[in-house]
């Protein structure tokens, strides 16, 4: 897949395309059939297929109050959309000024005359241009001048509930990880850097890495059976989430336990992957209490990720599970 950003978006890349557009923040189970309506539209019209999203999410520009916690990182987002076979990635860099450019400019400027759009496919409530001024409607009207068709998806859910990101920030906010999970059509996977802790942990024998996420959003603080990608391999894990009130912890951090693992990891980026919550941050009246209920984490844990959907994993890369 090749990405095109900054300037780049403006000048000519492609005599023609298929396109989609949006923000596609954790590229959960709708997004997904978008693409793949994409893909099978650009091989039906022998044309090369192009995702065009925006960098930062224009929230974080337009009310960063109220700007929601991303669910995946840039590197991430781009990893989830080549799986689907995208042929170019079209990140339009988002400022205050560019928020200002009108519908019908941002459908000549940047869809038509760069990638030669012959036909677009949009969610059933999709807006874009100055004020979201741009609809389904703007589009039909501007196909025939710029030569180009359009179809709107309907709703993408199942049960009644239509899969969206704010769903799975929901699911998340209450440590609902398996929620999170049927809508993303994978496990949530938050990734970061391991950095040096309290190294309480190692006291009590269970020797944790402390976690500096990349990731925005962050699971509800507890305990939790995790998935972690190591050097291009795949480890069971426990990962407590919150302020470690026993050992008088203050600070919110992330731990993960990994099981049957040994080695420094000190400065690795590793990804966590939430396969369920086994239970609530609380205090415990000693260290005897922690450790007791720390070793009964690990057994529930070490059960349910023996038992656990290995099709879920499908997205972190790796083949070898320990």
């Amino acid at each position: 897949m090749r990405i095109v950003t900054g300037n780049t978006v403006y000048e000519k890349v492609l005599a023609a395309s298929v396109v989609t557009i949006g923000n596609f923040d954790g590229v959960h189970r709708g997004h997904a059939e978008i693409f793949t309506h994409l893909k099978r539209k650009s091989s039906e019209y022998g044309i090369p297929s192009a995702v065009v999203t925006f960098e930062p999410h224009p929230l974080k520009i337009l009310a960063p109050e109220s700007a929601p916690a991303l669910i995946t990182t840039f590197d991430q987002k781009t990893a989830l959309i080549e799986d689907y076979g995208v042929d170019f990635l079209v990140v339009v860099p988002f400022s205050m000024g560019f928020s200002k450019v009108s519908a019908n400019e941002f459908v000549q400027n940047v869809l038509c005359t760069p990638l030669g759009m012959r036909h677009i496919i949009i969610g059933h409530d999709y807006a874009f241009g100055r004020n979201r001024e741009g609809n389904f409607s703007t589009l039909e009207s501007l196909g025939g001048r710029f030569g180009f068709t359009l179809e709107d998806l309907p709703p993408i859910g199942t049960e009644g509930v239509v899969f969206s990101s704010s769903l799975v920030r929901g699911a998340l906010a209450v440590g609902d990880v398996e929620t999170s999970a049927r809508i993303l059509g994978r496990y949530y996977s938050m990734s970061g850097t391991v950095v040096r802790g309290r190294e309480i942990g190692q006291t009590l024998g269970f020797p944790t890495a402390n976690i500096l996420p990349h990731n925005e959003l962050i699971p509800l603080d507890g305990v939790y059976a995790v998935m972690v990608e190591v050097n291009g391999q795949l480890v069971k894990g426990a990962c407590n989430i919150g302020s470690n009130p026993t050992v008088g912890g203050k600070e919110r951090s992330i731990e993960v336990f990994l099981l049957d693992f040994s080695g420094c990891l000190y400065d690795h980026v590793i990804s966590i992957n939430f396969v369920q919550r086994l239970r609530a941050e609380r205090k415990f009246p000693d260290f005897e209490s922690l450790k007791t209920a720390i070793d009964q984490d690990v057994t529930t844990a070490r059960f349910i990720l023996e038992n656990s959907n290995r099709t879920l994993l499908k997205h972190v890369g790796c083949q070898d599970l320990l």
